[in-house]
C-alpha cells in the first residue's frame, strides 16, 4: 500500500423490504446517519462505521423474513455495549436473543450481548477488546 493509499473498509449491506423505512429505524435505534439515499439502497454510518441497506428485488438475495433464517450476523464494537443495546431495544429490537454479559476470552473479559432488529438481522454488540492483537498460544 502506498503512503497516500487508505486501508480497505469492510462493510455490509442488509437486505430489508423498505430501505428508507429501515434507515429511519436505524437512525432512531442506533444513531445512524444517512450518507445518501437512492430509494431502494441507502448508505448509513454509525459513529464512522459504514453500512448499507438494500431492497433485494430480483437480484439473487433476500431478507431474513423471506428466507426464514438469519442471513448475516452483524458484529459491532463500541465503548459502551450496554447503552448501544439498550437504545436498540427501546426502539423495538428483540434483546432476548443474547443478554449482555461478560464472556471469558483468552485475553480477559469481553462484554457482549445482542439483539434482533425489526428486519430479522442479528446484531452482536461488544466492547472493543477483540479489535486488538492478542498473543494467544495453544497450550
Amino acid at each position: 500500500m502506498a503512503a497516500d493509499d487508505q486501508p480497505p473498509v469492510i462493510s455490509l449491506m442488509l437486505a430489508v423490504p423498505d430501505a428508507s423505512a429501515a434507515a429511519r429505524w436505524y437512525a432512531q435505534a442506533l444513531g445512524a446517519i444517512e450518507l445518501w439515499n437512492l430509494g431502494g439502497v441507502v448508505g448509513l454510518t454509525v459513529e464512522g462505521a459504514p453500512f448499507f441497506l438494500g431492497e433485494p428485488t430480483n437480484n439473487k438475495w433476500d431478507t431474513p423474513a423471506v428466507l426464514g433464517s438469519r442471513t448475516v450476523r452483524v458484529e459491532v464494537f463500541v465503548d459502551n455495549p450496554d447503552s448501544f443495546i439498550e437504545r436498540a431495544v427501546a426502539a423495538g429490537a428483540d434483546g432476548s436473543v443474547d443478554e449482555i454479559r461478560d464472556h471469558e476470552a483468552p485475553w480477559g473479559v469481553h462484554r457482549q450481548g445482542g439483539f434482533i432488529d425489526p428486519f430479522g438481522h442479528l446484531w452482536l454488540v461488544g466492547d472493543r477488546s477483540p479489535l486488538r492483537k492478542h498473543d494467544i498460544r495453544n497450550g
